[in-house]
């Protein structure tokens, strides 16, 4: 069996039961709760590679939830809810979830963002150079490659690219990518965000109008495949 192991959040019985048989066949090993603060005691007590979390519990929300666990919890997390509008998404992934999925969800793409979750778990932020298929970063000389080419990039540009493929597959919201890179200052200047995204995507992507690394999530930020 994996040595993963993930707990789910969820006071929906059929919703667990369906995550578990698909997970345990994924050889994953799996905890359950169904309230918030069963949720957080389990995460104490057995702390999970990865939590799968319901917004709509029945003691205290899910935002609460994902509140408690931000100060001292540094895995994924992933938001699994039929609250779905665009302040619920950006306050889960503002408060630290990773990813976003809304009910009903398809089974196969739950476990497509798991995957890319666990790696980016594993990924060590500090290690010189990582390979995302054509394109090598180097995290110590801060020069990019694209099939063996370098790309040039401006300071910006880099660390823009760099915070995003250090969150590989995550949901990163727009005043998060502001406050990282520029700054408190600027976390509403989100047509300067836009304009540095274009720039990047002219120069990674195969077909920057229609992007398949710098993937943007209408209204709520970026996400890097």
């Amino acid at each position: 069996m994996n040595k993963a192991e993930i707990l789910i959040i969820d006071d929906e019985p059929q919703i667990r039961r369906l995550l578990e048989i698909t997970l345990e066949s994924n050889d994953f090993k799996v905890r359950n709760a169904e309230t918030g603060k069963d949720g957080l005691l389990l995460a104490a007590n057995h702390p999970p590679e990865l939590i799968i979390l319901d917004l709509g519990l029945p003691d205290i929300s899910g935002h609460e939830v994902l509140k408690n666990l931000k100060g001292w919890y540094n895995k994924s997390i992933i938001i699994l809810s039929v609250q779905n509008s665009e302040e619920d998404i950006v306050n889960a992934l503002d408060n630290g979830a990773t990813d976003f999925l809304s009910k009903p969800f398809r089974t196969a793409e739950l476990m497509a963002r798991i995957r890319a979750a666990i790696r980016r778990n594993q990924f060590e932020v500090n290690s010189e150079q990582h390979a995302f298929g054509e394109l090598n970063m180097d995290y110590i000389s801060r020069t990019l490659t694209k099939n063996g080419e370098f790309i040039k990039l401006t300071s910006t540009e880099f660390n823009l690219l760099a915070l995003l493929t250090k969150n590989e597959g995550r949901v990163l919201t727009h005043q998060y990518i502001l406050k990282e890179i520029w700054g408190v200052g600027y976390q509403t200047e989100t047509q300067y965000l836009r304009v540095f995204i274009g720039t990047l995507r002219k120069k990674i992507e195969d077909d920057p109008n229609h992007p398949k690394r710098i993937i943007t999530e209408s209204g709520i930020g970026y996400r890097f495949l």
